[in-house]
């Protein structure tokens, strides 16, 4: 077959020298991370990230190498692997994730894309390739660096908005930073970004070979999540890791972590994001029951004057914008919630920097 392969960003770990087995679709039952070549059935041009970050348009009967991967995103598909051998599956992440829509959310436009599995991309001794990799034991260790964890009320509630300023906040004043987006559906648009806004150091679970982490188990997401803490470590030696966990609170695999003691014993503070002021109150009562208190809250609401107003008088968790967050206004909270082993909660040249921008904490504790 001599038609160009478009390559999807799931399989940029894939190697160069492979195999196409065109008869095993039919025996085989794909795993999260199996690799397969698809023929577009029907697109216009939708675009697919490619294995490289860019971006490729998908037409009518274009071929494409992708990887399964479960997806679960509440503004747009519900989806999961084929329990049986099929041929018939659609492009549910433009990361190049690829599996069967079980629902849909009404308000989402169009469709998933509909694929045709040709074959499976196969080594020297036949087996299939997939994209995970080996990953380290979870020992609990940050080795020093301070890990605040953003979390959400819901999918699109402002999670990765806010990472992105706080790394540009504590970055703007001298502390060295890391960003992780632990969970979710391989796609590059949030690591980008979080680089973009000042994070030093960027890293996902899509770079140990995970297309999805829907339906991963606990143990394992323990042990990416020390993988990425090690290679933050590794390549910048942070002072604060900002780890990111998709969807919702109530979303299965993002409340496993929160209940779970181990990695919650990693966490130096929890910033809650929310889309609306309701959303503020419930998830700070949810989080209670799990015997978390939020360090602050932030999150789409907070584009709104109006709906901080609604929420002040009702809760004593501190509110910032994403541009108080960006301003740093948010520093001395965390000097005083997380310790850290620096002079005055800070590395000196971010004491320089906080009487420069003139950042005393006045004002920042909102009732």
């Amino acid at each position: 077959m001599n038609k160009r392969i478009k390559m999807a960003y799931t399989c940029a770990g894939v190697p160069g020298q492979i195999n196409w087995h065109y008869e095993l679709p039919d025996a085989h039952i794909p795993w999260i991370g199996d690799v397969g070549l698809f023929r577009v059935m029907d697109s216009d041009g939708k675009y697919m990230k490619t294995r490289d970050g860019g971006t490729c348009s998908l037409f009518t009967d274009d071929l494409i190498m992708a990887a399964y991967g479960a997806r679960y995103a509440t503004n747009q598909y519900e989806a999961y692997l084929p329990q049986l051998p099929t041929r018939h599956v659609e492009l549910v992440g433009r990361g190049g994730v690829v599996a069967q829509v079980a629902s849909k959310n009404h308000t989402h436009p169009g469709q998933a894309i509909p694929l045709e599995l040709l074959a499976f991309a196969v080594d020297a001794q036949g087996a299939v390739i997939n994209t995970l990799q080996a990953l380290t034991p979870f020992r609990g260790d940050t080795q020093g660096a301070k890990v605040l964890l953003s979390v959400g009320s819901s999918m699109d509630s402002g999670k990765t908005t806010t990472a992105a300023h706080l790394c540009g906040g504590l970055g703007r004043v001298g502390y060295k930073t890391a960003y992780i987006k632990l969970t979710g559906t391989a796609y590059p648009k949030d690591t980008i970004y979080c680089y973009d806004r000042g994070a030093d150091y960027v890293t996902d679970f899509s770079q140990r070979g995970f297309t999805s982490t829907f339906q991963v188990g606990t143990p394992t997401l323990l042990s990416l999540y020390q993988e990425l803490l090690d290679e933050c470590v590794r390549q910048v030696k942070p002072d604060y890791i900002v780890v990111e966990i998709a969807d919702g609170i109530l979303q299965q695999e993002t409340r496993e972590l929160l209940q779970n003691s181990e990695f919650m014993h990693t966490v130096g503070g929890v910033v809650l994001s929310c889309g609306d002021s309701l959303g503020v109150l419930s998830g700070i009562e949810i989080l209670k029951s799990w015997g978390i208190a939020p360090v602050l809250i932030s999150g789409l609401f907070t584009a709104s004057q109006l709906l901080m107003e609604e929420v002040r008088p009702l809760t004593k968790h501190p509110i910032f914008s994403i541009q108080e967050l960006l301003a740093g206004n948010m520093l001395p909270l965390l000097a005083q919630q997380i310790p850290t082993p620096h002079v005055n909660g800070v590395p000196a040249s971010a004491n320089v920097l906080l009487e420069q921008f003139g950042l005393n904490g006045v004002g920042v504790l909102r009732a």
